[in-house]
């Protein structure tokens, strides 16, 4: 068996200045802050579905030379408050975003990332505030998600599962107590499941799969519960030209089967304007996988946003 490369990285140790952002219903969301409050942009990221920050560790790691870094955990994950069941949904968590960027971001260029879910919640921002999009939005990176419809569990797991896979997510929300019993006792199943449809083929470490793993079982199974129908009626194409206002990226794995690189294509045939990078024998999470890419892809997207922010200002 190889040594397992990444056996010693601090994987979700990673922490900076935090800061509580109340949600329009009075939410909690838990929020960090790396870098100088006076840097020339502010780059924020938005974790998908499932997850939490900590899924952002390698760009955490590595990109804090681009300028002030700022995560936070979307509603019922990592260390943010829940809410009701109505509200949650891409369009909650887009003035989720809102609320986050004008309590930790008051002043200065914005680039925004999203991966899977946090691309969604990017796509609803824009659609409730086109006008920050070529002002204080100047960048954004798409990483793994969508926009359109998208269905997990019914197309991964079984095809007969479609017409009825948000009812029986449902019911697993109902029964909390007993789902979350024998989801904290772990199992193979589950590992070997995450791990096939979380990953491509390329060689992956055993402590960023374990990583992964935790933060899924992490997830409490009625916010999986409250959120997996949403996902199934998504539709953000009229965020597309309020996104093509400003420099953005694409970023998919070519083996991603929860957002698979059709939704890829999809997005940058509506964003004609936008670099697109498509990193091989990657899936679903290939910011984990392939940092070195991702990282690559949204430095030089941030080179590119502040370009065309002093462009526009010096016209």
């Amino acid at each position: 068996m190889r040594p397992d490369s990444e056996a010693r990285e601090p994987f979700g140790r990673l922490r900076g200045r935090s800061l509580t952002v109340l949600a329009d219903d009075g939410v909690p969301l838990h929020v960090e802050i790396d870098g100088d409050d006076d840097a020339d942009v502010t780059v924020v990221f938005c974790h998908g579905f499932g997850l939490r920050s900590d899924a952002w560790h390698y760009q955490r790691r590595y990109l804090r030379h681009l300028g002030r870094l700022v995560f936070w955990d979307q509603r019922g994950h990592g260390r943010s408050g829940r809410g009701a069941d109505e509200r949650c949904t891409i369009e909650q968590l887009g003035r989720d975003l809102n609320a986050v960027l004008g309590a930790a971001v008051p002043r200065g260029p914005i680039v925004l990332v999203g991966h899977s879910m946090g691309g969604m919640t990017i796509m609803a921002l824009a659609e409730q505030h086109p006008e920050l999009f070529g002002d204080r939005v100047v960048g954004v990176g798409l990483v793994g998600t969508a926009a359109d419809p998208v269905s997990f569990v019914a197309r991964n797991f079984s095809p007969r599962l479609d017409p009825v896979s948000a009812s029986v997510v449902g019911v697993l929300g109902k029964q909390t107590a007993l789902v979350e019993g024998a989801r904290r006792l772990g199992s193979d199943l589950m590992y070997l499941l995450v791990h096939a449809y979380a990953f491509g083929s390329g060689a992956v470490s055993p402590s960023v799969a374990t990583f992964q793993d935790r933060m899924v079982r992490q997830t409490p199974i009625d916010v999986v519960a409250a959120f997996y129908p949403v996902f199934g009626n998504h539709n953000r194409f009229a965020a597309l030209p309020v996104i093509e206002r400003v420099e953005s990226v694409v970023v998919a794995g070519d083996e991603d089967r929860l957002t698979p690189l059709a939704h890829a294509e999809t997005l940058v045939s509506h964003l004609p304007g936008a670099e697109y990078v498509v990193v091989p024998r990657a899936g679903h999470m290939v910011m984990l996988e392939e940092p070195g890419a991702v990282n690559e892809a949204l430095g030089q997207l941030v080179d590119r946003a502040l370009l065309s922010a002093e462009s526009d200002r010096s016209a």
